[in-house]
């Protein structure tokens, strides 16, 4: 039975007003972002690590949604998965009963995590560390949270307070009481312990803005000193988590490191139902939901909803049948070494760093006369238009979606789907080994664009 609505004749009479309509009715800055740059294009399908444009030419995807895509896009699997839920009718969100597909994606999650016990579900990343950070705070009746500099954990109230970039938490003070230190320094978190008042540590086992790994033996270091002070350590896998890195968990590459709390998302998804978990110890749970006064003292409304239940038990199960993990840290292994390989040869490129598939390419001050003047050119406008100058012809040229890696940083971080192949690869570095020969020739369209970026920054200041 239909009342007349066609999704498809909708999209096939309105699609071609995207750009305007957003502009109308959602957040004006990003279609005038995405002409700037040249990123307005109209993409009409896509499959695993690549989409189509309206013209029919392929893309690689080097970006995976921010990391939603883990599988690629529309998996069979994970599809198959959905039509499944849909078609059993199941009597969703009652919030009187206890349906079944929670209890086994919580079960199956908890396999990858032996030393947690309990799994609250949401809707986001960002949901998964309010949670975390309540659950904290209640735990331990203590209300401060120690975090990175530089670190993302989200841009709710609670998230953003231990936001480590200043212009994410500009006009929307005063926020939770929080302490920031720098990734690795083991001297400022004791000391923010002494204090007394710390509920928890909060921190990405590799950051996302910049892809910067914790030093080695950081993270066992600071779950001893938590620990001696009654504190939490808290791992944010929001972006990290589920085979990303190599390991089902980033903060698994070090031997002995078992988080108090854990929150994921983005690849759980699916790229389909959003949907985020937090992990936790027994008697932390416990303790928040100590009676059945308190019972629904932490709730989301759409959290634990069947679809996102179907598309995680889905993801998980491909997960582990395909071999993803070892995938990733092969592929991965692969594309970080052949990066690498370019560094002596351009003196613009400065380092490669990151595992798994989540890979930091870094720029910096070259050390040739002619290329220093044209940096210094790029640095005077705005601190990260390298990167961007880099990244706009990976598209444009080689229709390759990559990002800079954070405001203001000449890093452009690598996150595809992990479905990558060798080919994928290949395809990959011999584009980005043009865009570097372009980079460090005496002229070159590279630096006409450069040109043309520096006066987009002066002209906004």
């Amino acid at each position: 039975m239909t009342d007349g609505f066609d999704l498809r004749a909708l999209l096939a009479e309105r699609g071609g007003e995207r750009y305007e309509l957003h502009a109308r009715y959602l957040n004006p800055q990003l279609p005038r972002m995405l002409r700037t740059i040249g990123f307005d294009k109209v993409y009409e399908r896509a499959a695993g690590a690549h989409f189509w444009d309206a013209e029919g030419n392929d893309h690689l995807d080097m970006l995976a949604g921010f990391g939603v895509m883990g599988l690629g896009r529309h998996h069979p699997v994970v599809r198959g998965a959905l039509h499944d839920v849909l078609d059993a009718d199941l009597p969703d969100l009652t919030r009187f009963d206890c349906p079944p597909l929670p209890g086994l994606l919580a079960e199956r999650l908890l396999a990858h995590s032996p030393h947690l016990d309990r799994v609250f579900f949401c809707n986001s990343g960002t949901e998964a560390v309010e949670t975390a950070l309540k659950f904290a705070r209640y735990a331990t009746g203590r209300p401060r949270i120690v975090y990175c500099d530089h670190a993302f954990h989200g841009l709710t109230t609670g998230a953003l307070s231990v936001n480590g970039e200043k212009g994410f938490r500009a006009g929307f003070d005063p926020l939770l009481p929080d302490a920031p230190i720098a990734l690795g320094d083991l001297d400022a978190l004791e000391r923010e312990l002494r204090m007394g008042d710390v509920a928890a540590f909060v921190v990405e086992p590799i950051q996302g803005k910049g892809v910067q790994e914790a030093p080695p033996g950081f993270l066992a270091a600071a779950q001893e000193l938590l620990r001696r002070h009654g504190a939490l350590l808290i791992a944010d896998e929001v972006q990290t988590g589920l085979g990303r890195t190599g390991d089902f968990y980033a903060y698994q590459h070090e031997d002995g490191v078992e988080p108090d709390l854990v929150c994921v998302a983005k690849a759980l998804s699916g790229g389909y139902v959003p949907v985020g978990a937090t992990l936790g110890k027994d008697w932390i749970f416990k303790k928040v939901y100590s009676s059945m006064d308190r019972v629904l003292v932490h709730s989301a409304s759409f959290g634990a909803n069947a679809q996102a239940m179907a598309a995680g038990l889905a993801v998980l199960s491909v997960m582990e049948s395909e071999g993803t993990v070892a995938h990733v840290r092969r592929v991965g292994g692969l594309l970080k070494g052949r990066l690498e390989e370019l560094v002596p040869r351009y003196e613009l490129l400065h380092e490669i760093r990151g595992r798994g598939l989540m890979i930091g390419i870094e720029f910096g001050r070259p050390s040739s006369l002619g290329l220093r003047g044209r940096w210094a050119m790029l640095q005077a406008a705005r601190k990260g238009l390298f990167a961007q100058m880099v990244v706009v012809p990976l598209l444009q040229r080689h229709r390759i979606l990559t990002q800079v890696s954070g405001d203001h940083l000449e890093v452009i971080k690598l996150i595809p789907p992990l479905v990558v192949d060798e080919a994928d690869v290949d395809r990959f570095v011999t584009a980005f080994t043009a865009v570097m020969d372009d980079a460090h020739d005496g002229g070159g369209l590279l630096w006409d664009f450069g040109k043309t970026l520096v006066k987009q920054a002066v002209a906004q200041r």
